[in-house]
């Protein structure tokens, strides 16, 4: 059984940071500021304003 955590995932990841093919990537839906016109944190990037995207295509 594995107990070590999964890293934190925010809505707008497609998969926890560290796993193959992936990479960060700017958050499209705050534009990369990490926070909405009205100040809030983004709720897709968590505030970061950064998102686990796929990498590669194919």
């Amino acid at each position: 059984m594995n107990t070590t955590p999964e890293p934190a995932k925010n809505p707008g990841d497609v998969a926890p940071p560290g796993t193959p093919g992936t990479g960060e990537n700017v958050c499209t839906h705050c534009q990369g500021r990490g926070a909405m016109a009205d100040g809030q944190p983004c709720p897709m990037c968590g505030g970061t304003g950064l998102v686990i995207a796929g990498i590669g295509g194919g």
